[in-house]
């Protein structure tokens, strides 16, 4: 058995820590989106489902938090849920606690991924009016050079796998997002805030730059020139200004709960959920590699993507529901 610190389940020993086996990248999915117009096209039929390798573990203290972002208040925790209130079948929740840990959001992507029931996740904290803000600081000045190599390789990596979940993933911003919890919702397809929270990269402000794909995909999110003026001040934004720069799809007054954010993401998971699952994969696979490669290529990448869809039941479905003057009821198949 792994022996563990007392003071965090999830913190492998000193003894314990040894490099795992690396499989192919080629596999996951998220390797499979880095290498952009140089990567090999594998068919949507091929999505891996596994997770990736986790990278060798840095030196862990006794007593330090094991992973993610820090340990202001005790132990990492994350998990999946299916949504309160009214069923919603195919909805799912990725919560964390704060801390959230990388270690925990792996686990919980791994759930999620071989999950088939799945067809739209919405990320949320259960911390009210926080998000994800970010590193604790205060622990990353005790790190070496290696150890924070490490952090931040496996932030980075964790950051990738959200992005390449095969299904459309949903931010509930009702708090503040700073650093690596605005790098975390820019790794979602859509994003809805709170008018009243705050975002930023920060990074600049405290002698760093962002580092779990903060440079890659805000500058993809509301252009070169707007992301190197909010990464270069280290500037923050409430919602609304947020939604008018399309850094967020919505943003809603907040209620009384400091839920309002997530009650709007559900309101739009539930237009998801009714359409057909494996067409909705194949869009968000044709919209991500064709915004990595010159249109004409991305145009052979949607070719590719429809052809997938052809043979599938649910499309059969669909024309026959239009036929019929009926509601379509789709399979996923």
């Amino acid at each position: 058995m792994m022996a563990t610190d007392s003071r965090c389940p999830h913190a492998p020993s000193r003894a314990s820590r040894r490099p795992r086996p690396r499989r192919d990248p080629s596999r996951t999915a998220a390797a499979e989106q880095r290498g952009g117009a140089n990567a090999q096209w594998a068919g949507p039929a091929r999505l891996p489902l596994a997770p990736p390798p986790l990278l060798p573990s840095p030196p862990v203290r006794r007593g330090a938090p094991c992973c993610g972002w820090g340990g202001r208040a005790g132990c990492c925790c994350a998990g999946v849920a299916e949504p309160p209130g009214p069923p919603r079948g195919g909805a799912r929740r990725c919560w964390w606690a704060r801390p959230a840990g990388s270690a925990a959001l792996f686990s919980a992507l791994e759930q999620l991924r071989f999950d088939e029931k799945v067809r739209v996740v919405v990320f949320k904290s259960e911390v009210k009016g926080v998000f994800c803000a970010g590193a604790d600081l205060k622990e990353r000045a005790k790190m070496d050079d290696e150890e924070v190599g490490y952090f931040v390789k496996r932030l980075r990596n964790l950051m990738d796998e959200i992005a390449a979940l095969p299904v459309p993933t949903i931010a509930a911003i009702d708090g503040y997002a700073l650093g690596g919890g605005l790098e975390l919702a820019l790794a979602c397809d859509l994003r809805v805030a709170a008018s009243s929270a705050k975002m930023g990269l920060i990074e600049a402000t405290r002698g760093l730059l962002p580092g779990a794909g903060g440079t890659q995909r805000l500058p993809r999110c509301v252009g070169i020139g707007l992301a190197k003026e909010l990464i270069f001040t280290g500037r923050q934004i409430d919602g609304e200004q947020a939604a008018s720069v399309g850094l967020v799809n919505h943003a809603v007054p907040q209620n009384s709960e400091g839920d309002a954010a997530y009650q709007r993401a559900l309101t739009l998971a539930e237009e998801i959920l009714p359409q057909a699952p494996f067409a909705v994969k194949m869009g968000k696979l044709a919209i991500n590699r064709g915004m990595e490669v010159d249109i004409a290529s991305g145009m052979a990448i949607e070719g590719m993507c429809y052809a997938q869809n052809i043979p599938t039941r649910d499309r059969q479905e669909g024309m026959a529901a239009f036929r019929e003057k009926r509601p379509p009821r789709f399979i996923g198949k």
